[in-house]
């Protein structure tokens, strides 16, 4: 029996070390999928914005083409236009001349200039003008002139204070993923995400097929009394990994984004996507160590509390359960052991944690899914839509399975103990 449990238990802790190691290394991709897709590093940058209307500007004006209606209506302004300047030039030759040379070049213009002739010209001058501008050589050239001022224009504006940080941290995690392109790095974080979600359920339910196992042991030996104390222990050991994995492991994760943003500037699309607003993944040592990092008095109260009443208070319970079982009847019957191995189940807030964060995970899932509702708009310019993927992980079933765990020990305990329970 030793030998078989102590296997189960080895691959228990096997289990739990690879929970324990995919639930860090999760948490770390999920931080750097967050920091590269932050909104403040996409939606809410300057220089991304610069970025995406320069390719705007440049494409629309590399790309200028004349449709007919446009054609149509330059011609009219190009033929108004000459008129003008024609009646300008009339007015100034019809203007009365004082001295004799004046009058004298005022006669041979009016003779030899007919401005009937050239107004009845003005449709021709107007479509060779257009034909100019509208020929590819000369909108190369002006595309070339009007993107000189706009480049011009962009960089004597103030950079982006985000900028420099934004292309340090891009080019960061191209190192660390091995990759070359934003396009590259999302499907890396995205697939490694995918296999770490997987992965640490997997063990965490070989964990539990583990306890399951060390309960049917129970039922199977119930009637063998010389082994109980041994097996007693061992399951003791088992519940040491449970308690250990789950005030480690990440428990809820609170991931809020704006999925796809889609909007029409200048005839052309603007996109963005998987903008994340707000991430958070913690443990239950997780939450105290933040806690306890805070300069107000009642942070550190709550921190101690919960680290006394979920934390230290499961850890001396199992280990006073151990004692009581194994040590002679003077040992066994100590206030303080008795205490922790039979009473301190009330005092203990590791029940109250679980509906806790079992409570928090459920309001907070349908704040943020009313929240983040409000912000989805689908018309023809402008398409938002959002995403909640707050969700429990691993290390929240595997801390309530300890709960349940704890419970059934103690029952067992009461029920095998040579000594009075009381």
């Amino acid at each position: 029996m030793i030998i078989g449990l102590a296997v189960l238990l080895s691959a228990e802790g096997f289990f739990a070390w690879r929970l324990y190691t995919l639930s860090g290394q999760q948490e770390q991709v999920k931080q750097d999928y967050t920091d590269i897709n932050n909104i403040t590093l996409g939606l809410m940058s300057v220089d991304n914005w610069k970025d995406k209307v320069a390719n705007i500007v440049s494409h629309q004006v590399k790309h200028f083409k004349l449709t007919p209606k446009q054609k149509h209506s330059l011609q009219v302004e190009v033929e108004q236009i000459i008129n003008a300047l024609i009646d300008k030039a009339e007015a100034l030759v019809n203007k009365p001349q004082k001295s004799l040379g004046a009058k004298i070049k005022q006669l041979a213009v009016k003779t030899f200039v007919k401005t009937d002739k050239i107004r009845a010209q003005v449709p021709t001058f107007a479509r060779a003008i257009i034909a100019k501008v509208d020929n590819p050589k000369q909108k190369n050239q002006l595309s070339t002139l009007a993107m000189t001022k706009f480049n011009e224009a962009q960089h004597t504006g103030s950079l982006d204070s985000t900028h420099k940080a934004n292309e340090t941290l891009t080019e960061k995690m191209y190192r660390r993923y091995h990759v070359s392109s934003p396009d590259e790095l999302d499907k890396q974080l995205s697939a490694r995400l995918q296999i770490y979600r997987t992965d640490t359920f997997l063990y965490c339910f070989g964990m539990l097929i583990c306890i399951l196992i060390v309960l049917a042991c129970w039922w199977f030996l119930r009637s063998r009394v010389d082994l109980h104390a041994t097996l007693f222990i061992m399951s003791l050991l088992f519940a040491f990994i449970l308690l250990s994995v789950g005030l480690t492991a990440s428990m809820i994760e609170v991931d809020a984004r704006i999925k796809s943003l889609d909007f029409v500037l200048l005839g052309e699309h603007v996109h963005f996507q998987n903008q994340v607003l707000f991430y958070e993944s913690k443990s239950i040592l997780g939450v105290v160590e933040v806690l306890f990092k805070q300069p107000a008095a009642d942070s550190l109260a709550v921190g101690f509390l919960i680290l006394c009443f979920s934390i230290l208070f499961p850890v001396t319970k199992l280990t006073s359960t151990g004692i009581h079982l194994l040590s002679k009847r003077k040992l066994a019957e100590n206030r303080i052991i008795k205490f922790f191995a039979f009473q301190s189940g009330k005092w203990s807030m590791a029940d109250v944690i679980v509906i806790a964060i079992l409570m928090t995970y459920i309001g907070l899932n349908g704040l943020l899914d009313s929240q983040l509702a409000a912000l989805n708009i689908k018309t023809d310019d402008l398409t938002i839509l959002t995403t909640n993927n707050t969700a429990l992980q691993p290390g929240y079933i595997i801390f309530i399975s300890f709960v349940l765990y704890g419970l059934i020990l103690s029952t067992i305990l009461k029920a095998i103990t040579p000594y009075d329970a009381h």
